[in-house]
């Protein structure tokens, strides 16, 4: 399971489709519908939220918007009800080792999509993150 702190348009086609799919997961086992994945790491973040439901559903909101941007037909009636208004703090280390990340897939998974953004210097936080300085973040698993 990755749930990407960078802006879900990085994301190549798989990707993004990866990133629904295990963000509605994640959804599903804070809301408490499923029994695995509940000590998933990548889980802390939200769970760290006053209502973590809320959290994760804020965050498949732009899940959901870049998806049908880019023409996808993805079920937003999956999402939850409630959404959190506050973002959610992530450190510029952690975007950072993510950006590095995502490259290094893409060069091999997508390399247009690699090459049209290799070069960009500050990637851009998922919307319902707001970036704080700081090494990478402590659940990540490296």
């Amino acid at each position: 399971m990755r749930l990407w702190s960078l802006h879900p348009s990085y994301l190549d086609a798989r990707g993004l489709v990866a990133l629904w799919r295990e963000t509605l997961l994640a959804q599903a086992v804070l809301c408490g519908k499923t029994g695995g994945y509940t000590h998933h790491p990548q889980l802390e973040r939200f769970r760290a939220q006053r209502d973590p439901a809320a959290a994760v559903a804020a965050y498949l909101v732009h899940v959901h918007a870049e998806a049908e941007r880019r023409g996808y037909s993805f079920d937003g009636d999956k999402i939850g009800k409630r959404r959190q208004r506050t973002p959610v703090i992530v450190t510029r280390g952690q975007l950072e080792y993510e950006w590095r990340h995502l490259l290094a897939k893409l060069a091999v998974r997508d390399p247009a999509r690699h090459a049209s953004i290799r070069d960009l210097k500050r990637p851009r936080a998922h919307p319902c993150l707001r970036v704080v300085a700081g090494g990478v973040e402590p659940w990540e698993r490296i």
